[in-house]
């Protein structure tokens, strides 16, 4: 029996061949479309008790969620959530709407199973993604909140951020390492960090009210850090009473592609970025004693790679790549190959799992 819905399944045999001779962003923005307006079957999936976890007082009933810039305006959360997914992440949302950096923005690597992006935080901006989240239906919903590209005060975009979408959703990712914005992984330099969350985090108690659970606060990371940086952000992300980390974004490296895309400007996602991004994973859960919840991300594209990513250190596991080669179904698969490998090496849930490969 396949692990795929029929439904979602028949979809993608009609909807693929076709996106795959548009361009990639004409593509993705159709997709979108396509959810938001009802026109993507429901999964109707099966629910699988091993694959339910909690986390900041949180119910989800798996571990997989789409990456940050898949649904970039919140349109299409509910459908999102049909197809099979435990969590939904979106943005990158900035204070204000802009357009992102000139097109072409977006590149297909198929023979590599990967992409590379330079879409520079396109979004509709705080007040637009505030209104789609106002008075929204069940499941965890995250935002990744980043700062515009002229911003004068990249500290008071993220408050900003924070201040308008603190009541709306259940927690926020703070992005400090897209490749695509002119200085904004310098935000992860240790001093810089320890300013930035430090100022988040009063911003996150002063609109929290009494006898409320505060907001999770995670900060998502760059694979391209060498070990005094990943030391200098398990220590601060510690210190200062952070909710987790998300390892990790894209990457600027290049190496061993065939793509003709190959040397285009900006963040590398897919299949290429498995390796690094899940070493970067366990040594940050090696460097946090484990005791800091994280979202692995990077090259998921089977059942396999999201054990691997929890068997890391994951408590939760996102992708998007993928989802563009083998379309919604993918969800359903891995959800069904996660849940046998769980039962096949004797965890009763997600949460035995995490970090067993950690040694």
């Amino acid at each position: 029996m396949s692990d795929e819905a029929p439904d979602v399944a028949g979809w993608w045999r009609a909807a693929g061949p076709l996106s795959r001779l548009l361009p990639p962003e004409t593509a993705h923005r159709l997709a979108i479309r396509a959810l938001a307006l009802g026109l993507v079957p429901a999964a109707r999936q099966p629910e699988w008790p091993r694959l339910r976890t909690r986390l900041w007082g949180l119910d989800f009933p798996n571990p997989l969620g789409p990456a940050a810039g898949f649904d970039k305006d919140a349109e299409a959360v509910g459908a999102l959530f049909g197809l099979g997914f435990g969590f939904v992440e979106v943005g990158t949302v900035t204070p204000r709407p802009q357009p992102g950096n000139p097109r072409p923005r977006l590149f297909r690597l198929a023979r590599d199973a990967a992409l590379i992006n330079r879409m520079g935080f396109n979004n509709r901006g705080l007040a637009a993604m505030a209104a789609r989240l106002t008075g929204r239906g069940a499941g965890v919903v995250g935002a990744n909140i980043g700062v515009n590209f002229d911003s004068a005060d990249p500290v008071a975009d993220y408050v900003a951020c924070v201040e308008a979408l603190h009541d709306r959703v259940d927690y926020l990712a703070i992005n400090v390492s897209s490749p695509n914005t002119p200085g904004l992984r310098e935000l992860q330099g240790r001093a810089n960090l320890e300013a930035l969350v430090g100022t988040l985090i009063e911003a996150r108690a002063r609109l929290t009210p009494a006898g409320r659970r505060p907001l999770p606060l995670l900060v998502k990371i760059a694979p391209d850090l060498d070990e005094r940086d990943a030391a200098d952000i398990a220590e601060v992300t510690l210190a200062a009473g952070l909710d987790g980390l998300i390892v990790s974004n894209t990457t600027t490296a290049r190496e061993g592609l065939s793509g003709r895309h190959r040397d285009e400007p900006g963040g590398l996602s897919g299949g290429p970025l498995f390796a690094p991004s899940t070493a970067l994973l366990a040594r940050m859960y090696r460097l946090t004693g484990g005791g800091l919840p994280l979202i692995g991300v990077g090259g998921v594209a089977s059942a396999d790679d999201a054990y691997a990513k929890i068997r890391a250190g994951a408590s939760l596991v996102q992708l998007y790549t993928a989802l563009v080669y083998q379309g919604p179904g993918l969800i359903g698969r891995i959800a069904a190959g996660l849940a046998r490998r769980l039962e096949s090496d004797g965890f009763s849930s997600v949460t035995e799992a995490v970090g067993a490969d950690a040694g």
